[in-house]
């Protein structure tokens, strides 16, 4: 039996990897450590956290620790080999029936079928501007789109936006797409009415207030006060 540690030497010897080369492949998964941490687990001197365990496993390319370590996997499943009890000329007319099967398409295996995806028609307001479209929802400024993959299944609504406050996630004239809802979470995007203003803002809580805060940070917070008529229409969807 051998240890992880020495397993992990043996199949970096394997690979003529030094422990420096190794170290370097594990930075490039994110896991930063050094020749001197490899050193160590070599050794068996230090604990290897799991990510980083199989993160090595796949560099070195170890297809079993359990059965490297202990000598056997009680938990793997061996499938017999159709091939083992065949001399090589049976093993050959084998392969060629198998050619033959091919060849006639008659056993393929089936394809998944690719449902074409069910479009809907969804409403899609014109564009809401940043004053005076308080109610739109209500209006008739909107038209029908026939939406497909590229809209959330959950959307209730689109939005063609106006302005820049929402750059760089959102720019001039973009669609967004909406879930009708009439709360939000603390820092959830969505469409407002404030004031009788259309707004899409992020809605934020916190001990000076709450606010509809724009991205784009040249647009100061929009905070809303005790006497604010202020309506949430929904969640714009990312």
């Amino acid at each position: 039996m051998q240890t992880i540690g020495q397993v992990i030497a043996s199949y970096r010897r394997k690979k003529k990897l030094t422990q420096q080369q190794l170290a370097e492949k594990l930075h490039l998964r994110n896991i930063q450590v050094t020749y001197k941490s490899v050193s160590a687990w070599e050794k068996d001197k230090a604990d290897l956290p799991a990510k980083t365990l199989l993160a090595l496993c796949q560099i070195l390319e170890i297809p079993d620790l359990l059965e490297e370590c202990i000598g056997a996997n009680p938990y793997k499943i061996e499938k017999p080999d159709p091939m083992e009890g065949l001399n090589e000329q049976g093993k050959q007319k084998a392969f060629e029936y198998i050619a033959l099967l091919l060849a006639s398409h008659l056993y393929d295996k089936p394809e998944a079928e690719i449902l074409p995806f069910a479009k809907r028609k969804i409403k899609l307001f014109k564009e809401m501007a940043s004053a005076g479209t308080g109610n739109f929802l209500d209006g008739e400024d909107y038209e029908w789109y026939e939406a497909g993959a590229e809209v959330p299944a959950d959307a209730t609504f689109g939005v063609r936006l106006s302005g820049d406050s929402m750059e760089p996630k959102f720019v001039n004239h973009q669609i967004v797409w909406v879930r009708q809802q009439d709360t939000l979470l603390n820092g959830e995007i969505g469409i407002f009415c404030l004031n009788g203003n259309a707004y899409c803002k992020k809605f934020q809580r916190s001990k000076k207030g709450v606010f509809l805060v724009s991205l784009n940070e040249k647009y100061a917070p929009i905070r809303i006060g005790l006497n604010d008529a202020v309506t949430i229409f929904g969640k714009v969807l990312e």
